[in-house]
Parts: structure tokens; C-alpha cells; sequence
């Protein structure tokens, strides 16, 4: 059952963009819808959009490399590191699970020590993987696109966010220790 998922993804894979590619245009034709010329308005207003994020993302990727350099992340690995090893989280993937909501280059680029030392087939690299993939950019996102379009009061957003992160990191440990021991 598993090889027919597994083989069924691939194909999926294999022919999605082709299909998309395909697709849009036929559905457009049939619509009476100019493609090409929502294409390129869309694509401007992707560019604005991009422009006025920028000064956000400068602000936030400075933030998080002080935090690192500062030394202010490896205190706080070790002050919570007895609480990871409660729920079967090495602490060696603590570092992802705190920067995975700041950011996700951040957090890829420590996914990526984790698998020069350890591995991709380790344990804590399929378990970096899965946060990585099951987790948000939370502090990233309401930075970032918040600002750009002047939201001062993010009210529930930031802990909706956080909980939801949470939830997708325990979720990552679970099933990363039922499937992978």
C-alpha cells in the first residue's frame, strides 16, 4: 500500500506543473479571460508588495541574528533543555523548534548543520525535517506582511500562531518517535 502512495505522489510530482502550465491557459481560453495581461498585473502588484516588505524583513532578519550572536539563544537552550527531554525531543533540535517561528531561513540553515552532523536518515534529522515542515514562521509573517499592509494590532494572530506551532512540533515528535523510534 505504502509503494502505491509512494508511487502515486511521484507521478503526481512528475506531471503537477506540466498539468498547471496546461491547464490555466485552457481554463482562460474557454473564460474569455486575458492570461497574459492578469499575469503581468499580478506580477506588479507582487513586486509592490515585495517593495514594501523589504524594510520588515531587514528588521527581522537583524533581530534574529543578534539574538544569535549574542549568545541570548544558547542560554535559553539550556535553561529549557530538561523540559525537551520530558517529551523524547533531543535538545540538540531545540535550536530549530525556537527559531522555526522566527524564521525560516534561520531555521533551515540550522536544519541543515543538523544533517551534516547527524545525518538525513538520523533520527534528529527526520525529526528537524518534519518541524521544519509542520511548523510557521509566525514572527516572520506578522512582521512582515502585517506591516506591509499597515495591520498595527495583530490581536489573536500571534498567539493562534504560536499555539498552532506548538501543536505542530509536538505533532512532529509524536509521530517522528512512533515511525522512526
Amino acid at each position: 500500500m505504502s509503494d502505491f502512495i509512494r508511487n502515486l505522489f511521484e507521478v503526481v510530482a512528475v506531471w503537477a506543473i506540466p498539468f498547471l502550465l496546461l491547464f490555466i491557459p485552457l481554463i482562460g481560453l474557454i473564460r474569455k479571460v486575458k492570461v497574459y495581461e492578469n499575469f503581468v498585473e499580478g506580477a506588479k502588484e507582487g513586486f509592490q508588495v515585495a517593495t514594501r516588505i523589504i524594510p520588515f524583513l531587514v528588521a527581522i532578519l537583524v533581530a534574529i541574528g543578534m539574538f544569535r550572536a549574542s549568545g541570548a539563544m544558547d542560554i535559553f537552550v539550556a535553561i529549557i533543555s530538561p523540559l525537551t527531554n520530558l517529551i523524547g525531543m533531543p535538545a540538540e533540535i531545540l535550536p530549530v523548534a525556537l527559531m522555526r517561528p522566527l524564521s525560516g531561513s534561520g531555521s533551515l540553515g540550522l536544519v541543515t548543520e543538523l544533517m551534516k552532523t547527524h545525518g538525513p536518515d538520523s533520527f534528529i534529522g527526520r525529526l528537524a525535517s518534519t518541524m521544519y515542515g509542520s511548523t510557521e514562521t509566525t514572527f516572520y509573517v506578522i512582521a512582515v506582511y502585517f506591516g506591509s499592509v499597515s495591520v498595527s494590532k495583530a490581536r489573536h494572530a500571534l498567539p493562534a500562531g504560536l499555539i498552532a506551532d506548538c501543536a505542530g512540533l509536538l505533532a512532529a515528535v509524536l509521530i517522528c518517535r512512533l515511525v522512526f523510534g
